[in-house]
């Protein structure tokens, strides 16, 4: 078995939820939300993760990233908690934790 499977030989993922105005980045809409799984390895962090996924939405990536940095538009929940509670970007995912990407909103 390899290590992008599970116990049942199915393929072991990473869903990442992707809320709000960040779905027109990924051919939503701009509302509500899509769900993308992403492939796991034994080696998969959160970073790995958002790579993968932002690699194959250009806009995704632009909004996303700042060079190897998260930009500040965008939160990053992992596992229910903010991103830099319980986990950084370069920390450990397993199959079935969950990424979501929850767009901040500003104004007065």
């Amino acid at each position: 078995m390899s290590d992008a499977t599970n116990v049942t030989g199915t393929r072991a993922v990473v869903p990442v939820e992707i809320h709000s105005w960040i779905t027109k980045f990924i051919g939503g809409d701009g509302s509500g939300h899509r769900v993308i799984d992403e492939p796991w390895t034994d080696k998969a962090t959160v970073r790995s993760v958002l790579r993968g996924l932002s690699a194959r939405y250009p806009e995704l990536h632009a909004a996303l990233w700042h060079g190897n940095e998260l930009g500040e538009h965008v939160e990053i929940i992992v596992n229910d908690a903010v991103l830099g509670v319980t986990h950084d970007l370069d920390s450990p995912v397993k199959p079935g934790d969950r990424i979501m990407l929850l767009g901040q909103f500003m104004g007065g």
